[in-house]
C-alpha cells in the first residue's frame, strides 16, 4: 500500500487535507506526522499551511524540519499547498519581510490595496473564494482537469517566481499571478485542493498516482 505523509508542524488544515487525500484514493494510507522517520518512509509528502509565514518558518525551525524539507522535495513527489507553497520561495514581504526555504527562486508579495475589477469595483483583500486556474504547462497533476477549472482560494500574498518556466498555472485577480508552480518532483498550489470539490479531489488523486 502506498503512503502519503502530511507534514504536521501545527499550521495546516490537517484534518481536511487528510480526509480529502483518503477520499481521493482510499487505497493510499495517509499519515499525519512531524517525525522525520515517518516522513522519509512515505512514498509522497504534502506540505500544507495556513496563517502567517513568520509563524510557519519559526515552527519549522523549532521542529528542525527545514533541512528535511529540502531533502524530501528533491527525493519524492512533494505537494505544497497555500502557505506551504509560499514557504518554498526565497523570501516573503509578509511580517515586514521573512526569509523562507529558498527551494524555488522568487519571492512572495502582497496584493495591492487598490485592486479593481473590470467594472471599477474595489476587490477585497484577502482574495477569497472560487477563481479560475489557467494551466500554462502540461503536467500529470492537471490530467483530467479541464482548462480554467475553478478552485478555492484564501490568501493576501502570492508567489512571484524568478523563473517563468516554473509557473504551472495562473489566476487573475485582476492581473495574473502564479497559482501553481512546478520543478522536478515538486508541485505547489496557492489554492486549497481539499476545499475545491471535484477539481481539487482530481488533482489530489493525480498527485497520489504521480511517479516523476
Amino acid at each position: 500500500m502506498s503512503t502519503v505523509a502530511v507534514i504536521d508542524y501545527g499550521m495546516g488544515n490537517l484534518h481536511s487535507i487528510g480526509k480529502a487525500l483518503q477520499h481521493a484514493d482510499p487505497q493510499t494510507r495517509v499519515v499525519v506526522s512531524s517525525d522525520p522517520g515517518q516522513l522519509r518512509e512515505a512514498d509522497r509528502v504534502v506540505f500544507p499551511g495556513v496563517g502567517a509565514i513568520r509563524d510557519c518558518m519559526a515552527a519549522l525551525r523549532n521542529l528542525d524540519l527545514i533541512p528535511l524539507l529540502a531533502e524530501l522535495s528533491a527525493s519524492k513527489p512533494f505537494l505544497g499547498v497555500c502557505l506551504g507553497m509560499q514557504a518554498l520561495l526565497g523570501e516573503s514581504e509578509e511580517n515586514d519581510g521573512v526569509s523562507c526555504l529558498g527551494l524555488l527562486p522568487g519571492r512572495v508579495v502582497r496584493f495591492a490595496e487598490d485592486l479593481r475589477d473590470g467594472d471599477g469595483q474595489i476587490l477585497k483583500i484577502p482574495h477569497m473564494g472560487w477563481n479560475r486556474v489557467h494551466q500554462t504547462s502540461t503536467h500529470p497533476l492537471w490530467e483530467g482537469i479541464p482548462q480554467d477549472s475553478r478552485f478555492y482560494f484564501v490568501h493576501s500574498y502570492y508567489a512571484s517566481p524568478t523563473l517563468p518556466g516554473q509557473i504551472a498555472a495562473t489566476t487573475e485577480y485582476p492581473v495574473p499571478f502564479a497559482s501553481a508552480l512546478s520543478m522536478g518532483k515538486l508541485f505547489a498550489v496557492q489554492f486549497h485542493p481539499e476545499k475545491s470539490q471535484a477539481a481539487g479531489l482530481k488533482l489530489l488523486a493525480n498527485f497520489l498516482q504521480w511517479n516523476p
